[in-house]
């Protein structure tokens, strides 16, 4: 039942009111994200609510006209270009952003929903791996949409989510190092409990043995798409003899760390040492040397999120998953390998490994 009509909505609520055992404005609290509710009666209401189908349509035009944008966190590059993204298309629709930043990488934090109900926005853009059953249905339940982009790439199917081809693009990574004759090549890939850098990783692994390479289990990190996580991998990484000749790093700002470390070893890029990035952020060209990478469309992505949310009564978009595609862009950071093992400089000579004269 949808309370389009007024009588039947007051009808719908009466009855949840009633099954519940409460009173209609406790109903009304539970609605509206207050506080003053009890876990159990809040958890059974919303149970009564999502049986009888109710749905608060006619108050649509009651919502504030912001896009309420959710990240854990906020001090990332690759942030600032969703924000960009969901920006563009705010602008468009005369409605405001509003950045919230709770919670973990996987689920935003309990006492961001209350806000967000109160607030009533005209649709979330979550920037989490997974969504609760409870914030699923509470958002349900109050008519507020809500798209999930994607960083771990695999979210729930009854989720509208935007996400990208994060296994072709590490298989793109890889072979554009493999097709330049490297043979050790490392990677660094993301946190271990997200699917987007397993999903990295299954990349390289397939193009390691496209290239009849094994994948050696000592040149494989899990970072944290961090610059310090990517420097400290690195330096362990390079040390010794028997050092990677490249580096797959599972995101621009873990390549940074890998630069670093690589000067700091006295290895020059990318005569010693390659190194390919992941995202495809603007900071990306501006490094030494320009670094090649995997173009992901953040900015696209977020778009195409925040345009999902304003068509949410599309029969298309109801659970729709979009996944972008990926690309790899070849800048500086990366150079042949000669089949003696060592890197080809510019001038057509050779750079020897630590420890070779």
């Amino acid at each position: 039942m949808h309370d389009d009509d007024e009588a039947s909505g007051r009808v719908t609520l009466a009855a949840v009111a009633k099954e519940a055992g409460v009173s209609m404005p406790t109903v009304s609290k539970v609605l509206n994200g207050r506080s003053d509710v009890s876990r159990a009666t809040r958890a059974k209401v919303e149970r009564l609510l999502d049986a009888h189908g109710y749905r608060r349509r006619s108050q649509a035009a009651s919502r504030s006209p912001l896009i309420e944008l959710v990240f854990h966190e906020l001090d990332s590059i690759w942030a600032m270009e969703l924000i960009r993204g969901v920006e563009n298309v705010a602008k468009d629709n005369r409605a405001t952003v509003v950045l919230t930043e709770s919670g973990t990488r996987h689920r935003p934090a309990p006492e961001w929903l209350p806000g967000v109900l109160r607030r009533r926005p005209l649709g979330v853009v979550l920037v989490f791996s997974a969504l609760p059953e409870d914030i699923k249905r509470q958002l349900r339940a109050a008519a507020i949409p809500f798209v999930v982009i994607d960083p771990a790439g695999d979210p729930d199917p009854d989720v509208p989510s935007v996400g990208s081809a994060n296994w072709a693009g590490g298989l793109a990574a890889t072979r554009h190092l493999t097709d330049l004759g490297h043979r050790r090549v490392a990677i660094i890939t993301g946190p271990e409990d997200m699917l987007c850098s397993l999903a990295r990783l299954d990349g390289y692994r397939s193009a390691m043995a496209m290239a009849g390479l094994a994948a050696d289990p000592r040149l494989t990190r899990f970072g944290d798409f961090h610059v310090q996580g990517g420097f400290d991998h690195a330096m362990d990484l390079l040390e010794g003899p028997d050092r990677p000749t490249a580096v797959f790093a599972g995101s621009d700002l873990q390549a940074l760390g890998v630069l670093e470390a690589a000067r700091l070893k006295g290895l020059r890029v990318p005569q010693d040492l390659s190194v390919v990035g992941y995202d495809d952020v603007p900071l990306a060209q501006w490094s030494s040397p320009p670094l090649t990478t995997v173009h992901q469309p953040l900015r696209h992505m977020a778009e195409e999120a925040a345009r999902m949310l304003l068509r949410p009564d599309d029969p298309g978009t109801a659970a729709q998953r979009i996944e972008l595609a990926t690309h790899l862009v070849p800048r500086q950071s990366t150079a042949r390998l000669e089949s003696g093992g060592t890197p080809d400089r510019p001038d057509g000579t050779t750079s020897a490994l630590p420890g070779e004269g």
